[in-house]
């Protein structure tokens, strides 16, 4: 990893820690996907955790959150595996992200993964991991499908790009948009008037 351009200057640092995330996402044979979500904790030390020596660059955590997901980003199964852990216990929440099962990724998923799995109900880090999954299926799926957008969207024209006034860069009356999705372009205003198009609520950022 490189290092940062705006890392305060110092006479000299060095790493101790490194928390990776990443995702993966696979076309399935029937139609459907996986988003198959990883966590990865790595110490350049040697550490103790519960009486036993965890070495330099071996994983403290190694964690797989997999979910199935179809077209209208509905989860269909859900999974998870615990290849690395500081305890023997951490895997023992058995089927709890099958709890997942039925979400939809566009639809008040946030608060309802905190309902289903916060606190004791899960693991703390594989519940973390559900967070980044509504942009990470957008991005994975984009130009391979029509999202099937929620009830709640259905003012947004059918044709229009999916990502379009989901963010600050593509919201309509910015420069993004007037430039490259001309046609959904509309002009800045301090407010909007009455009946033009709301900000869209794709994913649930309640606290």
């Amino acid at each position: 990893m490189r290092d940062s351009p705006a890392a305060p200057s110092s006479p000299y640092r060095r790493l101790v820690h490194r928390r990776s995330l990443s995702v993966e996402v696979y076309s399935r044979d029937d139609g459907l996907w996986d988003l198959q979500a990883e966590l990865r904790d790595v110490k350049t030390r040697d550490l103790t955790l519960s009486e036993r020596t965890r070495p330099a660059g071996v994983p403290v955590h190694d964690m797989l959150l997999i979910v199935t997901l179809n077209d209208a980003l509905d989860i269909v199964d859900a999974g998870s595996h615990t290849l690395f852990s500081p305890y023997d216990t951490c895997g023992d929440h058995a089927q709890a992200y099958k709890r997942l099962i039925g979400l939809n990724l566009l639809r008040g998923f946030r608060a309802a993964v905190r309902e289903r799995l916060g606190g004791v109900l899960g693991c703390t880090h594989l519940t973390e991991l559900t967070q980044i999954l509504p942009t990470a299926a957008i991005q994975g799926l984009a130009g391979l499908t029509q999202i099937a957008l929620p009830v709640t969207e259905t003012e947004r024209p059918a044709d229009m790009p999916f990502q379009l006034n989901r963010c600050h860069a593509l919201r309509l009356d910015g420069p993004a948009v007037a430039e490259f999705y001309p046609r959904w372009a509309q002009p800045a205003a301090p407010q909007r008037a009455k009946g033009t198009m709301p900000t869209p609520q794709v994913e649930d950022e309640t606290p």
